[in-house]
């Protein structure tokens, strides 16, 4: 008897310049989209936070005033009506406020245009550059797997690719592929550091860690920003990719074009191979306490 056809599904990374004009970027973005969407594309992540230039490169009260609520937020709308005539799924990276609290936040929009709902990024940093911790308040969401259309995804965001527990807890909930919307460049306090390379490295250590594939959205451009202090510019190097459950990188945008990358995976496929390599069958979570200490001492 021949073998049953597998769970195909193309996913897509988009990649461009942001300037500091809402309306422009939500152009961009669904202009993007739908071009992943003529490459087959049915699940669409875009970068974080792409409404806007990065304002976390200061710490400014009046950038509070980009913050919108998730009900009735007219960029989410706009994704949920997109969504909805091209059937796609879209990952919508937003600065949300909730009441007096505020997140960085993603609502998952299902191929029919619903809001499954938000995951709100759970580790916020803070260091030159990257002062998020100003605006954002810590996630209250825990790490979720959303069941859409064509997958059970899970999104985490920027910072929290560098955590494997992030990217542990969505597999271990069904997560059958992960999206990381990034915003991340130049460091501003080292001219010298380019960590675009252990950026990738990383994320890969997740697809092959968890046999799941992987996709990464970045920004590019160059993006200056009154502060405080006087003027902060970040390089933003892209490098937005899609890895396979090995971690293998099988597309690869570069650090200063615009780009849309597409790559299909067979989750059926996928799924045989992830159950007989066992990476979650021979788990010993007993033993895994120390992950609750922070030095280490039991």
């Amino acid at each position: 008897m021949a073998a049953a056809a597998g769970r195909k599904v193309a996913v897509a990374a988009v990649q461009f310049a942001c300037t500091d004009v809402e309306a422009e970027n939500v152009a961009t973005a669904e202009r993007l989209i739908r071009e992943a969407h003529k490459k087959g594309a049915k699940i669409v992540l875009i970068q974080e936070l792409f409404e806007g230039h990065y304002f976390c490169q200061a710490q400014r009260m009046d950038f509070f005033r980009r913050a919108k609520p998730c009900k009735g937020n007219p960029t989410i709308i706009r994704m949920q009506q997109l969504a909805k005539e091209l059937e796609v799924v879209i990952p919508v990276s937003f600065f949300e406020e909730a009441n007096n609290a505020h997140y960085n936040s993603v609502a998952i929009i299902d191929a029919d245009g619903t809001d499954l709902g938000l995951y709100r990024k759970s580790h916020i940093p803070d260091g030159p550059g990257y002062q998020e911790k100003f605006y954002f308040n810590p996630g209250d969401t825990g790490f979720k797997a959303f069941k859409t259309k064509y997958a059970t995804i899970g999104v985490g965001i920027c910072w929290d690719q560098w955590f494997p527990e992030c990217a542990r807890a969505m597999a271990l909930q069904g997560a059958e592929i992960l999206f990381y919307p990034t915003a991340i460049g130049s460091e501003p306090q080292d001219g010298n550091l380019d960590s675009r390379e252990h950026w990738k490295r990383v994320m890969q250590g997740h697809a092959g860690a968890n046999l799941v594939p992987l996709v990464a959205s970045n920004r590019i451009g160059r993006e200056t920003v009154e502060t405080e202090h006087g003027k902060s510019a970040i390089t933003f190097y892209g490098n937005s990719f899609i890895a396979g459950p090995t971690g293998e990188i099988v597309k690869l945008a570069n650090d200063k074009e615009e780009e849309v990358l597409v790559a299909e995976f067979d989750l059926d496929e996928i799924k045989s191979t992830r159950h007989g390599w066992g990476v979650f069958r021979d788990r010993r979570p007993e033993l895994y306490k120390v992950l609750l200490t922070l030095d280490g001492e039991k």
